[in-house]
């Protein structure tokens, strides 16, 4: 289990590092200038070539790819990931001002999409071909079609601006000192962002855990379970869930990638401010340092999602972990035999 795990960890590593690499060889060929991104377009207008060729020279834009991703890389390990000019502040302050933010968002609508799909398909499977089969399938498919910052506006007419139930948008109330913002008011605006951002991920899992589990009802030991005497949802919850289980994990954590592209779009609806928001005002703005920052922790968030899902399915299934650790032992046989 230690090497499976470190396996992974080093995969983690490695995709890391790729994607580093990739951030900065797209920053380094657009056409925004790292000099007038750091001082300011103003500022670059008026200034003289002296000082303009002095500043390239500091910033190192004249020194070649490599080594300026060497300094740019030693940078983020250190914490130092540059200067937001649309924020005026650190970008490593303003992604710690707003990570919390778009996490909570995230994990709550990721708990929320992942428990109801799985629900939802479950019963649509126990009761196929019925009304209620019919109704969930309708459902997820509309909101399989249905935009999500449509969505988000449609609550935002109905719940916050027609019945007055949830705040119009923001994480805290407006005005108020961070000392007088208790948990129930960052509860109560977080409910409608994170309602938008998971009844649109409650389709792709509902429908697949449904398909699933109309596999493993035709399946040969749930027959044999049903001719027993267990009832269909005695059945499936004795035999059926462990094989429906790591599909559903799958699903659930390839949806990471899915959530953090949606809640771009619902934190601009809802005026949240997470990271979505501030990718989006870095690009507008062509704010390079923190795009490239956004960037990275948005693949970590990605990564992080698969890595986790991979450990899971060794706990849950040790022939993944056994299966895995047989090609490693095969791969070093093989290059034993090759270097004799």
């Amino acid at each position: 289990m230690t090497s499976f795990i470190l396996r992974n960890v080093l995969k983690f590593v490695l995709l890391m590092l790729a994607t580093s690499m990739v951030v900065f060889a797209l920053v380094s060929v657009s056409p925004l200038d790292p000099v007038q991104m750091n001082v300011g377009q103003s500022a670059y207008l008026t200034m003289s070539p002296e000082k303009k060729a002095q500043l390239a020279e500091y910033w190192g834009t004249n020194a070649p790819l490599w080594e300026r991703y060497g300094h740019w890389f030693g940078d983020v390990i250190r914490g130092d990931m540059g200067t937001s000019l649309r924020f005026n502040a650190p970008v490593a302050d303003v992604i710690a001002g707003r990570f919390l933010n778009s996490l909570a968002l995230m994990a709550a609508a990721w708990i929320l999409s992942g428990i109801l799909g799985f629900a939802l398909g479950l019963v649509a499977a126990v009761k196929r071909g019925g009304i209620v089969d019919r109704i969930i399938k309708g459902y997820c498919l509309i909101l399989a079609a249905t935009p999500t910052f449509w969505l988000g506006l449609v609550f935002l007419i109905i719940f916050s601006v027609t019945l007055g139930w949830f705040p119009i948008g923001f994480s805290v109330p407006i005005g108020a000192s961070a000392a007088d913002v208790g948990f129930l008011d960052i509860l109560r605006h977080l409910v409608l962002p994170a309602t938008t951002l998971s009844v649109i991920g409650v389709a792709n899992i509902a429908l697949h855990t449904r398909e699933k589990a109309i596999d493993t009802r035709e399946s040969e030991f749930f027959r044999f379970a049903e001719a027993r005497g267990a009832s269909t949802w005695q059945a499936m919850r004795q035999h059926g869930l462990r094989n429906l289980l790591l599909p559903a994990l799958t699903l659930q954590f390839a949806q990471v990638a899915e959530l953090f592209g949606g809640s771009v779009l619902v934190e601009q609806v809802f005026s949240y401010p997470g990271l979505g928001s501030a990718a989006v005002t870095a690009g507008l703005g062509g704010d390079v340092a923190l795009l490239a920052a956004i960037a990275l922790i948005s693949a970590a968030l990605v990564f992080s999602g698969n890595l986790v899902a991979n450990i899971l399915y060794g706990v849950i299934d040790p022939r993944i972990r056994r299966r895995g650790f047989a090609c490693a032992k095969k791969a070093r046989k093989g290059a034993g035999d090759a270097s004799s």
